[in-house]
Parts: structure tokens; C-alpha cells; sequence
């Protein structure tokens, strides 16, 4: 590329440097002059002007912009069209951004031609945002640069996009006397806020006594009840790994990874796992909406990215979120009012089926018996809660005063039925009579099936549609098995059923409506018996 100032006659082909104003007609800078606007440049009594010519070899400042920012695109990203030396690489879904920064260094060392800008290392990255940008400084770069531009990046995508995969979270609260409602309304909405803007879901909200086996029970619920991320606000802050909570984690059969970050706010967070669920203590400030270490580790985890002690430990150069010195938020006690149903999404309610008399158990309520620490009953009614299910009601009768104080402190409608003696199909009437009118559809649930969790009845939400409802109906092999999703217009039929059988004969009646998904073998596993739940223990 030559440089300089070209005389009128010699400058057709130029690139221009500077804009200029020609009374009515304006040459930006960048413009190939043509030779009508060397006509123009000569009637304004311009001489010569200031500018490039692109010679053999070159590239001009677009062409060489969209080679390097191609060269940069990895997983989940894309380039736009170069504009004015400029190329942007674009986000093409939502995510956590990884930039390999020794290799953009490298690229920037090369010659002050190129000049590359990318967000910071694990940028939270909206879908369509600029992740980077490739400016040409010049007019033009050589195809020699790029082609050194080229080797450093053969070693892979320099820039990656981690998306953000849905989880289905849990929030346990541990609480001491005289705590006040708004700082547990607070920590609720901040949480679910949080997920929520990560495309994940607060799922199900437990509370208990600040002690370690009432934590460790609560573990174990929302691991039965399908949840895959579980986050625990304890009464007190965590002050050592043997404390109440990191102590009830490893009792629930986990293991404490890492304890305190280098994050402010954020240095209490415990990062830790049950199996391959990941569990976070939070930090004091997680009730929070103002940014803090834990969006930094949830934004992780949700991207699939790794979380580790390592990981944690180097977030410090540039972990200073916040002064130490700057005043602490107020308890934020805001009424957590979020709709039950997302806009759009068809309204289907849970139905436990909770009545039985266990005549098969020897005089034991079965439902009251623990699998893997957590009663039948309380797997079944926080799989409901759990699901994307619009509101759960819960049909009681033998022994309804102990399971209703097990229930105690759900959000759930409790249907006691008189008649539970006489069969299941009592409980689906009286369950049925009590559904909301805006219910759509309902999962009937059988509380006897204690591998049930939400995982199964989203699957059957999922696969609902309202304009064209059909019954869904999980199976194996071919073989049906339960929960079963019916639509309103076979409420009806449903509440007039007979016996002890539910309403397996609508089935045989409608095998045209009935729309099978495929699932495991929990919708075959009920219990029945004392061998049934000796089976079904870990």
C-alpha cells in the first residue's frame, strides 16, 4: 500500500484518507475515488488529496478485517459484515465467553496494522452481542500478515461461546427463631431472579431448623424430587468447613470441593457436589441483587464450564466487584409475586394420589416410609413442586393428619377424601373436583412411586400441547406405566369412574388420543409391599 498525497490527475483508484466537503456533494474518507469525483475534486479547485492505493499483495481494510475475525470464530459464534476496517465477531446463542487471551496477545503483538478487542474472559454474553472486534488500522494489510495472523490461530477457535444449558434448581433456607419473613421473601427473589436471567428455573424451595439433619434431609428431597442444581442459604454464614451446613452436605453422602472465593462480595461461597449434582453454600450477599461472586459461579455452571478450586482462585485480578468500604445492601424483603405459568406455556396442574390404606404393608403406612431418607409421600408431592406444574393438589385420607403435617409448609391444596376406603377412583374424583378452572390439563401422580421426580412429569408438560391435547403417556418397552397427563376434556369422564382401578378403562377407550413418550423404568416402580420397599432402597 502506498501512502501519501496524490495529485487530481493521478489519484482515480485512491482510497481517501480524510472526508471532503465539495459544496454540494460529499467524499467521505474510505471512498475509492471514481472519475467523476475526480471531475468534481478538480471543478472545487482541489489539486490533490490525501490517500491510499492498494497494491498487489494488499488487502484493503474490509477484505483484511473479515479474514482475521474468521479466524477467530469458535463454538457459538459468528462474524458480520466488515464495515469502515472494522469486522465484529457476534454472539449466535447466550453464554459464557472463553478467549483464549495468550493467542490474542500474540495476533495484537504482530504489527500495529491489527488491532484485536474482546470482552473479558468469561463474559456473560447475550445472544447477537459483539464479542470482539478486528479493526484495520491502515487502509490496507498485507496478505503476509494475515497469513502470520493465520499460523497463530491454527491451533483451534480462539474465541468460544459456553451456552447456557437450563437447570432445575432448589433453594433450601435454614432459619433460626426470631429471623424475619422478608429476609427469606428476599433470598427467594434474588435467587430466582438470578436463574431465571441464566435461563434456568428456582424449582423448589425448602425451609428447615438451622441443624445439620434437618439440612441433610432437605438435601435428599430435592435430590428425589429431580433437581440438579442445589443451592443452600443457611441461617448463619458458613465459617468453617465442619459448620452446620458443609457438615449436613457431606452427611447427605457429598463432598465440600472448595470453601471462599477471592471475590468481593462473595469470599463465603462453598462450592460442592452430591454425585454429579453441584451444590453451592451461598454467601451472605446472595440475598442480594447487586452482582457478586455468586453470579460469577453460576454463570459457570451453568455454561457447562468447569468449576473448580483452581478456577475459583484465579477469579481474584479483577474480583474486587465492590469496595469492602461501600455499605452492604438492605434486606431486601420484596413479595416474591412471580407468575405460576410463563407466558405462553399451557396450564397444567400436579394431582398426588395420597389416600391409600396400604393393606399390602402389614399395617404400615407405606407412604410415611423413607427411600433414601425422604418419605414416599414427600418424593412424590416435591417432584410435583418441582415440575413445571401450575399448582399441586394432594388427595389425603388414611392416616391424614401424619402425612398432612409431613406436607406442612408447602404450597399445596390439601383434599381430605371421606371415602378413600372405597378405592382409588374416590381420590381421583374428589382430586379432580378440586382442580383450579384455568387447569388445562392435570398429571395424576400415584404417591407410591417413590423414583417419580419432576424429570417425569415435565417430560409429559413437554410433550402437551392445548391446541391439539391428547393423553400422554409415559412408557418402557412398550409397556405403559405412570404419571398420565390428561386433558380438561376428560375431566369429566374421570370424576365418574368406579372402584379401585383410576381410570385405566378411559384409556382402552381413546387408544387414538393417547400420545406415548418414551422413558426409564421408575413409571413401573411403585411399592406395594415390605419386599417392594426394600427394593427400592439405595
Amino acid at each position: 500500500m502506498i501512502f501519501g498525497e496524490f495529485r487530481c490527475e493521478e489519484a482515480e483508484g485512491v482510497t481517501l484518507a480524510h472526508t471532503l466537503n465539495l459544496g454540494g456533494k460529499t467524499l467521505k474518507k474510505g471512498r475509492v475515488l471514481t472519475g467523476d469525483d475526480i471531475a468534481l475534486l478538480k471543478q472545487a479547485g482541489i489539486a490533490a488529496v490525501t490517500g491510499a492505493r492498494i497494491q498487489a499483495g494488499d488487502l484493503d481494510e474490509n477484505a483484511g478485517a473479515a479474514e482475521i475475525a474468521a479466524l477467530l470464530v469458535g463454538p457459538n459464534t459468528e462474524t458480520r459484515r466488515p464495515y469502515t476496517g472494522r469486522c465484529n465477531v457476534h454472539a449466535a446463542k447466550r453464554g459464557v465467553l472463553r478467549v483464549d487471551a495468550a493467542r490474542i496477545d500474540a495476533l495484537n503483538l504482530l504489527d500495529e496494522a491489527v488491532a484485536i478487542g474482546t470482552l473479558p474472559d468469561c463474559a456473560l454474553a447475550r445472544h447477537g452481542q459483539v464479542l470482539a472486534t478486528v479493526k484495520i488500522i491502515p487502509f490496507a494489510v498485507t496478505r503476509e500478515l494475515v497469513e502470520r495472523c493465520r499460523a497463530i490461530a491454527a491451533g483451534g477457535p480462539l474465541l468460544r461461546l459456553a451456552e447456557l444449558q437450563p437447570r432445575r434448581a432448589a433453594l433450601i433456607l435454614g432459619e433460626l427463631p426470631g429471623m424475619k419473613e422478608n429476609v427469606f421473601r428476599g433470598t427467594v427473589t434474588a435467587t430466582r431472579n438470578r436463574l431465571e436471567g441464566l435461563g434456568s428455573r428456582l424449582a423448589l424451595v425448602l425451609r428447615c431448623r438451622h441443624a445439620r439433619d434437618e439440612y441433610e434431609g432437605k438435601l435428599r428431597e430435592a435430590l428425589a424430587a429431580g433437581c440438579d442444581l442445589l443451592l443452600v442459604a443457611g441461617a448463619t454464614v458458613t465459617k468453617d468447613r465442619r459448620d452446620v451446613v458443609p457438615a449436613a452436605v457431606v452427611a447427605a453422602g457429598g463432598t465440600i470441593e472448595h470453601f471462599g472465593m477471592p471475590v468481593e462480595p462473595g469470599n463465603m461461597l462453598i462450592l460442592a457436589g452430591i454425585g454429579a449434582t453441584p451444590v453451592l453454600v451461598l454467601p451472605g450477599c446472595a440475598r442480594s441483587r447487586r452482582s457478586n461472586g455468586l453470579d460469577w459461579a453460576l454463570q459457570r455452571l451453568l455454561a457447562g464450564l468447569p468449576l473448580t478450586r483452581a478456577e475459583i482462585m484465579r477469579m481474584g485480578v479483577g474480583g474486587l466487584i465492590r469496595s469492602p468500604l461501600e455499605p452492604e445492601d438492605e434486606e431486601e424483603g420484596e413479595v416474591d409475586s412471580v407468575p405460576a405459568v410463563p407466558a405462553g406455556a399451557p396450564n397444567v396442574a400436579a394431582l398426588v394420589l395420597a389416600a391409600g390404606q396400604s393393606s399390602r404393608m402389614g399395617g404400615t403406612n407405606k407412604l410415611l416410609q423413607a427411600v433414601d431418607g425422604v418419605p414416599m409421600v414427600l418424593r412424590a408431592v416435591n417432584a410435583a413442586l418441582a415440575s413445571r406444574a401450575a399448582t399441586v393438589t394432594v388427595v389425603l385420607g388414611h392416616e391424614a393428619e401424619q402425612v398432612e403435617a409431613l406436607l406442612a409448609g408447602r404450597k399445596v391444596n390439601i383434599v381430605r377424601n371421606a371415602e378413600f376406603a372405597q378405592g382409588m377412583s374416590t381420590s381421583l374424583r374428589a382430586g379432580i373436583q378440586a382442580l383450579p378452572p384455568e387447569a388445562e390439563a392435570v398429571v395424576v401422580l400415584l404417591a407410591d412411586m417413590p423414583r417419580i421426580s419432576a424429570v417425569q412429569v415435565d417430560r409429559l408438560i413437554d410433550a402437551f400441547e392445548a391446541k391439539q391435547p391428547a393423553i400422554v403417556v409415559p412408557q418402557r418397552d412398550g409397556r405403559r406405566g405412570n404419571p398420565i397427563l390428561w386433558p380438561r376434556e376428560f375431566f369429566a369422564r374421570m370424576q365418574a369412574v368406579s372402584g379401585d382401578k383410576g381410570a385405566r378403562e378411559l384409556l382402552e377407550e381413546n387408544p387414538q388420543r393417547i400420545r406415548a413418550v418414551d422413558m426409564d423404568d421408575a413409571i413401573h416402580a411403585d411399592v406395594d409391599t415390605p419386599a417392594d420397599l426394600r427394593g427400592r432402597q439405595p
